[in-house]
This record gives C-alpha cells, structure tokens and sequence, in this order.
C-alpha cells in the first residue's frame, strides 16, 4: 500500500495518452458512442495496457511535474490520434467522390463527427468501412501503434511539432490520394456517362436527354457502386493496415 499513490499517478499518466488517443480514433470518438461508453473503454484498455505500459512511466515527484507530464501525454496522443482520423478519412472522400458522379451529391445526413453534412454514400461507404476494418483486425494496429509509441515518444516529453506537422501534411496528401483511388472506377465512369451525354445531345438535339440523363446516371451509377464496393471497402482496409506497419509512412 505504500507505493499506492505512485501507481495511481503512473496509471494516471498511462490513461492520459490512450485516452486522448482513443478519443481521436475512428469508431471510438464517434458522437453515436455515448460519452460514459468511450470512457469506459479507455479506462479498460489503460487498465488491460498497465502492466507492459507501467514500468516505462518515471516516478514524479511533485504535482506540478505530475501535471506536466499529463499535458504532456494529452498532446502526444491526440496528436497521434489525429493522424489516424486523417487517414481514416480517405473514405470519406471515396464516398464524396462517388456521391458526385452518380448524381447524389444532394442527398445528405448529418455527419457529428465531421460537424457538418455529408452524402448519404459517403455516410454509407464510411460505415461499411469501419465494419470491415474492425472484422480484418485493424483496430488491433492501432492499439500496437499506442504501445509502440512509448519507444519513439518518451513519457513525460512534448512531441515535436515540426516533425508532426510535416507527417500530418504528408498524410493529408496520401488520404486524398487514396480516397481518389478508391473512386476511379466512378470517375471513369462519370467522365464516359457525360462524354455520351454530350454527344447525344449533339447528335439529336431534339431528344431532351437532360430529362433521362439524371435517372439513368443513377441507375448504372448505382449498379456500378453495387458491384465495385467490396472492393473498395478491402482495399481501404488493406491499405490502412499497410499505412500503419509502415510506420505511417
């Protein structure tokens, strides 16, 4: 019982850094997630994590420090749980994508975690998205990368912030590449559906095929979404898994 403060303020520190990055992940930082559930969690994967994270957290010794270093953790992880939700994102912007080239860019829910709205595809493609993820283990990554980030960033230290700001601009660039990649199949179709269009319409100005050009784009946009999806939803997944064994790279 004598050590019993020490190990509350090293659990302490152990649950500001999985926490705030919990809070950033996708799935679990998610609005439809109740508060208490996502505390919860954090609490049971500090506690599951304590006993291999416990001996790498020096002793402080004084509040002041013990306040520090929580600041100190609370940045390290949400910085690191940003740069997941970042990534993750790349679906998103796949579903964005294909919402604009079937013609449903109108059709819109809210989105919390975007704090704004966003294509019913998208929405649905981002789903789908975190259903896969989570049956191919990728979750399992992100709780490896929370451990393995008590070797690259110390207890206690500040994360650089030149360092993070150019990984941060660096996994901008690779998630809007990716989310144009899993949309090409959609952004060929798109630009051949308009290319007909057009010559359509140059070839027999008298048909009105701007009045069976919206319903029929959402027919073969749809058929085409149907067919392409699986693909895509493990593509994402494999790529996300690949992105995170190396090393964010």
């Amino acid at each position: 019982m004598a050590d019993l403060p020490a190990q509350a303020s090293s659990f302490l520190i152990v649950f500001a850094r999985l926490g705030a990055v919990l809070m950033m992940l996708p799935v679990f930082s998610d609005d439809a997630v109740p508060g208490q559930i996502r505390l919860l969690i954090a609490l049971g994967l500090s506690l599951g994590l304590y006993g291999l994270l416990g001996p790498q957290v020096p002793e402080v010794g004084s509040d002041a420090k013990l306040a520090a270093t929580v600041v100190a953790e609370l940045a390290t992880g949400l910085a690191l749980g940003m740069m997941v939700r970042i990534m993750f994102l790349a679906i998103t912007i796949a579903g964005s994508v294909m919402s604009l080239q079937t013609g449903l860019t109108s059709a819109v829910v809210p989105d919390a975690g975007l704090g704004g709205q966003v294509p019913v595809m998208a929405k649905v493609v981002s789903v789908a998205a975190v259903v896969v993820c989570l049956a191919m283990g990728v979750h399992h990554l992100w709780i490896a990368a929370m451990v393995n980030s008590y070797n690259v960033f110390p207890v206690g230290g500040l994360p650089p912030a030149d360092d993070f700001a150019k990984l941060a601009v660096a996994t901008v660039t690779r998630a809007m590449a990716l989310g144009v990649s899993l949309a090409a199949p959609l952004i060929v179709y798109g630009i051949v559906f308009n290319v007909a269009l057009g010559l359509s319409a140059r070839l027999a100005p008298t048909i009105q095929v701007f009045f069976i050009a919206q319903p029929l784009n959402i027919l073969l946009g749809l058929a085409l979404f149907a067919t392409i999806i699986g693909a895509v939803l493990t593509g994402f997944a494999d790529a996300m898994t690949g992105w995170m064994q190396s090393g964010w790279s």
